[in-house]
């Protein structure tokens, strides 16, 4: 039987309310522009500081990539520490990584303090394919040993094969700190919470565009094809999703393609025998792999990257090779669901925060660290709209450019780079 083409976390989702669409004129303090993770965050955030928020949602709440995603809260950057050294210095880089820590107990509160059930799961393996790899977490491991981000546990082979049962790894690191969710739910869960706070939710609503106040502290207006929100402060974070409404950030990220896969259940016993503690995997290559369980034992498997598009037609079978090249015992099991998704990427990998004007910030470019640093990012907007910036503006000074030659042209250069890395993937 065909898999069915739609995400597994859609058929699992808790239940949830039809907002209305934005119709006529609304004022609000703040006007936030998109309903993910960032989005939620930042209302929720705003909400609880007093603020009379509007959130404006193109689609419905986690249509994008925040219900699509693999669902691992990890603290850190796509970029990597050295990059960010390089581009802040290490003060700040260090700092960001404190934030980035901050940002992974900052879920883990919301999730319990509003009750959000959305499966959370302690621990987060990084896995080697190659022996080169096994170099980089045992130093990474010393690095965070160094910041006092300990009870991480280097593994060799054989102790990583009583774990996973998958004969493709060398060894790895295993992080009891990080986590993983059903990323679906635990939006959906933060704009529940934004609503309690007073935020209100607008769905269908496309934002068309984005004007700043004429002059000094005069109101920005947000317009949708139904209606406008005047406001004194937006926050645009939609990400990939954005389109034309902000046009000077948009040459800033790059949408690319990423699918997922969940097998039929597999049985307690199996999935046991697979990942033994259930955390979720994900390898150290450039076009990764990363795995779980989810709370019905599926195996949620994701990977495959495409800079050239999204092709949804292609998912099953690319996404079945490399399930069965990780584990080969699984090869008779049933894909049951195949989805995919577009997240945004920067050209260095990291975060992109920044302002349009003094009263537009936006939050861009998670690489792929979206949960964790979305949910945070929801925080350092609120704080800077209440007038205490510090902490967004380290973010904020983090060099981006455009990529060369805008979005069209750019695609064949990193389809390109895509080969290259999948080659270097294939190098000992």
């Amino acid at each position: 039987m065909k898999p069915i083409e739609s995400p597994w976390y859609a058929v699992t989702a808790a239940p949830a309310p039809r907002r209305p669409a934005l119709a006529g004129d609304l004022d609000a303090d703040v006007c936030v522009v998109g309903g993910g993770v960032a989005g939620c965050s930042t209302a929720l955030h705003l909400a609880e500081r007093g603020f009379d928020v509007v959130l404006l949602e193109e689609s419905a709440i986690g249509h994008g990539a925040s219900g699509r995603s693999g669902g691992q809260l990890l603290p850190g950057y796509s970029c990597g520490q050295d990059k960010l050294a390089r581009l802040l210095g290490p003060p700040d880089a260090r700092r960001l990584w404190d934030w980035s820590v901050e940002g992974l107990a900052l879920a883990r509160d919301r999730i319990a303090r509003h009750a959000i059930e959305c499966d959370l799961q302690a621990g987060h393996l990084q896995v080697a394919v190659r022996p080169r790899q096994l170099d980089a977490v045992a130093q990474e491991q010393a690095q965070l040993e160094s910041w006092g981000y300990g009870g991480t546990r280097l593994l060799d082979r054989d102790a990583l094969r009583t774990i996973v049962a998958s004969p493709r790894y060398l060894g790895g690191l295993y992080d009891p700190h990080a986590a993983h969710v059903h990323p679906l739910n635990y939006t959906l869960g933060l704009a529940r919470a934004a609503e309690a706070a007073g935020a209100r939710l607008r769905e269908g609503s496309r934002v068309l565009a984005v004007e700043p106040g004429p002059t000094p502290g005069a109101r920005a207006t947000v317009k949708t094809a139904q209606g406008r929100v005047r406001a004194r402060w937006v926050a645009l974070c939609g990400n990939a999703k954005l389109g034309s409404a902000a046009p000077t950030i948009r040459r800033r990220i790059m949408p690319i393609a990423t699918y997922m896969v969940a097998t039929a259940p597999l049985g307690p016993a199996l999935a046991r025998e697979l990942i033994a503690n259930r955390a979720a995997v994900a390898d150290l290559n450039w076009v990764l792999d990363y795995f779980r369980l989810s709370h019905d034992d599926r195996l949620l498997f994701g990977g495959k990257v495409s800079y050239s598009g999204y092709d949804p037609g292609g998912i099953v079978p690319g996404m079945r090779r490399r399930l069965d090249r990780v584990f080969p015992q699984l090869a008779k099991v049933p894909l049951d669901y195949a989805w995919g998704g577009l997240l945004d990427i920067t050209v260095n990998r990291a975060p992109d925060f920044g302002r349009l004007a003094p009263n537009v910030y936006y939050l861009q470019g998670f690489s792929g660290h979206g949960l964790v640093l979305a949910g945070l990012g929801g925080r350092l907007v609120a704080e800077a709209v209440a007038g205490h910036a510090e902490r967004f503006d380290v973010y904020a000074r983090i060099a981006h450019r455009p990529f060369p030659g805008g979005r069209l042209f750019a695609r064949p250069t990193l389809v390109a780079a895509m080969a290259w890395f999948r080659l270097r993937d294939a190098l000992a």
